[in-house]
């Protein structure tokens, strides 16, 4: 062969090999990981974004996409999901969407500590402004401290990334809020996208500060995964809702309730016990009033008290007026999303007193009545003498032979009336026939 058919040859192999290099490069360019993020922000939520991010450094992805739709939340998940963002060594896009989003409250910060913040036409961002949780009312002092706390973290997170920092602390002082378009405008996000594919076509080729220097996000031919919340944390945030919350308060109280005027029925005891456990791990999530916990309790206790001790039912009507004040006062906010429905705690509240009322009536009028079991319920019962008693002798009551004893003699076939058990034995006393 000759030495210009080998160059050939080499040639040919040579270009073989960069073609199949470029199609591979093409083929395995990367992952960008996509989570959905519509609900309230709370624990559970903050949870799953930052093991999402830190499963996306793990896998070393292109970027993080969130898509975006929340009211708001509580701060301090907030922050630790603003916080998690800020120091991601992969770049971290938050997309507001789909038509009829929002990022309100919480999710204004969680936009625009993004490395890129994109919304969708039709959303809005905004109304930012703290308000009180746990108590009534944040005094002017308090409030106004709370206030510039915010403003000034949202203005130090808007100078990070290079936005409108005066939007920002606007949002927070003012409630202000903006269309996607406006927020463009105003230098408050960076891109307008109407979907997924149309947002990696945008941001392709930009590049963004990360902890670790400067990156360029390259979509080109990417593989987008989509990742959701593992069974465990659905289960969480479902319970760590208000109205959930409150249902397993009530269900565990009632549950411990029957328990404690029926011990050893073992199973109302046990759900009830889970059902507490679950009530205040949703508690414990939510802005709630400790008054409102101590109120219902002494509900409980009230309506214990009320099979010992005779009251006529004040203390049964004490234990529903602590349920209903302790209820009411249990979620103390102002937002709708952190506290139950006006009509859930009502028929919550009614249902939860007729079950403890029922069952007060039930144990005062089984506590009341005439024992007709064991010695106490012998008491009273009639028989008949099978033997002559004189003064012992036998009798035939209740189903059974008794040994008996009379201060009178009875003969034998006479009717008898047991007046009282002692070891045993029973006394009795013949009952006299009428005469007519």
């Amino acid at each position: 062969m000759k030495y210009n058919d080998l160059k050939k040859i080499r040639m040919f192999l040579l270009l073989f090999l960069l073609s199949l290099l470029l199609y591979t490069d093409n083929i395995f360019a990367g992952r960008i990981t996509v989570i959905e993020v519509e609900k309230v922000i709370n624990p559970v939520v903050a949870e799953f974004i930052s093991q999402s991010i830190d499963r996306s450094v793990k896998d070393e992805d292109i970027c993080f996409i969130i898509r975006l739709d929340t009211p708001g939340g509580l701060d301090s998940s907030m922050r630790d999901i603003a916080k998690k963002i800020l120091n991601s060594p992969v770049p971290i896009v938050v997309y507001v969407s789909p038509s009829g989003a929002r990022a309100a409250s919480a999710g204004v910060i969680i936009t625009m500590a993004a490395n890129i913040a994109a919304m969708a036409p039709g959303t809005n961002i905004g109304a930012a402004h703290p308000v009180a949780m746990g108590q009534t009312k944040m005094d002017e002092t308090m409030s106004e401290k709370v206030e510039n706390d915010a403003a000034a973290y949202i203005e130090s997170i808007a100078h990070k990334r290079g936005r409108n920092a005066k939007w920002a602390v606007k949002a927070v002082r003012e409630s202000a809020s903006i269309t996607e378009k406006e927020a463009l405008k105003k230098n408050v996000i960076d891109i307008i996208a109407t979907n997924i594919d149309d947002l990696l076509r945008n941001i392709d080729g930009r590049e963004v500060e990360t902890p670790q220097g400067k990156k360029i996000i390259l979509t080109k031919n990417v593989d987008v995964s989509y990742k959701d919340m593992a069974v465990r944390q659905k289960i969480l945030y479902v319970i760590s809702r208000p109205e959930i919350a409150l249902y397993l308060l009530m269900l565990g109280l009632a549950g411990l309730y029957f328990e404690l005027s029926h011990p050893g029925v073992i199973f109302p005891g046990v759900i009830g016990a889970i059902c507490l456990i679950l009530a205040f791990y949703s508690l414990q999530t939510l802005p709630t009033n400790y008054a409102g916990i101590l109120l219902i309790l002494l509900s409980l206790i009230l309506f214990i008290a009320e099979i010992k001790v005779t009251s006529y039912g004040l203390l049964s009507l004490g234990g529903v007026v602590s349920l209903v004040l302790g209820s009411l006062l249990l979620f103390d906010s102002p937002i709708p999303y952190l506290r139950p429905s006006l009509y859930t705690i009502g028929y919550t509240v009614l249902l939860t007193s007729f079950f403890f009322l029922t069952i007060v009536a039930l144990a005062v009028r089984a506590y009341r009545s005439k024992p007709t079991t064991g010695k106490e319920g012998l008491v009273g019962l009639e028989g008949e003498a099978v033997s002559r008693i004189s003064p012992y002798g036998k009798i035939f009551a209740h189903g059974e032979y008794w040994n008996a004893y009379s201060d009178t003699p009875v003969e034998k076939g006479e009717r008898v009336k047991i007046i009282e058990v002692r070891d045993l034995k029973l006394r009795v006393e013949k009952i006299e026939k009428p005469q007519f």
